[in-house]
């Protein structure tokens, strides 16, 4: 977002959109740019078509893009607000974040993350990478989580550095063209080189949400993910290559167990049959290797992660080769019930415009663009002479 000059807050001001602020909401942009007017305010002011984007009225929930023109009338700014404030990291911990980076920008940090840190915090969990992210910061917004990765997996973990590139990455994410490659050890080899499984998921009653089944009530959750063998050691583990379809929560560690191909490691849901015997670790032997995202400069971010030491030295006591872990990315088709669930929610998208639209004409008095009034369709009572339709006795109920 950029001012128009200095433009003082008793006075109209006008703002062109931001790369960053492409396709969000009117009222989400207020909130970004200017928190000291509140909701209440900035829908007063639209309504009563105070708020023009390129000349024209505007409603809170429409989206403005990139290069538009917004005016803001004079006023309404609330009482400042008290910024928080930020708690001063010490140096390990800068130390910490600075080793975790593998590449950034002014829309991205990609991360590499340890397995053993988790994602964010919670109940007993006080180091976490959310906590690291104001090192990330310097005088500038506060950097976002888009998408987590468990606690004990490793790899590439990506963070939107402003609001905008946090919007942009969150619908990659959720919208499924965000590509994500994982590699892993399983107990014994797949008697299939390479296949799809797809098994709903389902919250197991009585672990209170921590863990994760196959539910096939039809109730579960969709839920694919593809798999290749790269390598086998006999018939005692695989190298695999995993490639998430959809993204449940433990979803690849799920469907790895219920195929009867635990990851090593993962004693969660692979019970005591998930560790190999001899010096492999203990630790889990899943690591997010690769991430393939559009970016909002409209590039490609293709970022590989290297493997945690454990992971690394199982390779290599199994006899593997990590140079045999190269491969493409698939992107499998959607299923049918993803593509009618997109579908419905473009046309209710394109219903909400078009309603705005006619409010709008309303609003502005416009007769050129008022629907003409219908009459109902139907029998009438007989009238006289220029005086109304003479109106229908009402009927009595039946007698019971």
């Amino acid at each position: 977002m950029t001012e128009r000059g200095i433009i003082p807050a008793d006075t109209v001001r006008q703002f062109t959109v931001g790369h960053d602020d492409n396709e969000v909401r009117l009222d989400r942009w207020f909130k970004r740019h200017l928190p000291q007017i509140g909701f209440a305010t900035v829908s007063r002011w639209a309504r009563t078509g105070q708020i023009r984007v390129d000349g024209k009225r505007a409603d809170v929930a429409d989206r403005i893009s990139a290069g538009q023109i917004i005016r803001v009338p004079p006023g309404g700014d609330a009482p400042e607000r008290k910024a928080r404030e930020r708690k001063p990291l010490t140096e390990e911990q800068l130390a910490q974040a600075d080793a975790m980076v593998i590449t950034q920008d002014r829309a991205a940090i990609v991360l590499n993350k340890p397995p053993g840190l988790a994602t964010q915090g919670g109940s007993g969990t006080y180091s976490h990478v959310d906590g690291l992210l104001d090192a990330y910061a310097a005088d500038g917004p506060r950097p976002r989580l888009v998408h987590r990765l468990d606690k004990d997996t490793s790899g590439v973990l990506l963070i939107a550095r402003t609001p905008g590139s946090a919007a942009y990455f969150s619908k990659r994410f959720s919208g499924r063209t965000a590509r994500k490659i994982y590699w892993a050890l399983v107990i014994g080899v797949p008697d299939i080189d390479e296949g799809l499984i797809d098994l709903p998921l389902g919250k197991q009653p009585g672990s209170g949400g921590e863990k994760m089944m196959v539910d096939k009530s039809g109730e579960g959750q969709t839920a694919r993910s593809r798999y290749r063998v790269i390598d086998r050691a006999g018939n005692r583990a695989a190298w695999v290559e995993l490639q998430p379809m959809t993204g449940r929560t433990h979803q690849l560690r799920v469907h790895m167990a219920a195929i009867g191909h635990p990851i090593v490691g993962d004693g969660k849901y692979g019970g005591p049959d998930a560790f190999l015997s001899g010096s492999i670790s203990r630790k889990m032997h899943l690591h997010a290797r690769r991430l393939v995202i559009d970016h909002p400069d409209g590039d490609l971010i293709d970022v590989t992660a290297d493997l945690p030491e454990h992971f690394a030295a199982s390779l290599a006591q199994l006899g593997f080769d990590e140079a045999d872990g190269v491969g493409e990315i698939i992107t499998l088709a959607p299923s049918s019930r993803e593509v009618t669930k997109t579908q419905a929610k473009a046309h209710a998208k394109q219903v909400r415009k078009e309603r705005r639209g006619e409010r709008r004409g309303r609003a502005d008095g416009g007769g050129a663009t008022r629907k003409p009034e219908t009459k109902a369709v139907g029998k009438r009572g007989p009238t006289k002479g220029k005086g109304s339709p003479k109106s229908a006795k009402p009927v009595k109920p039946a007698k019971r």
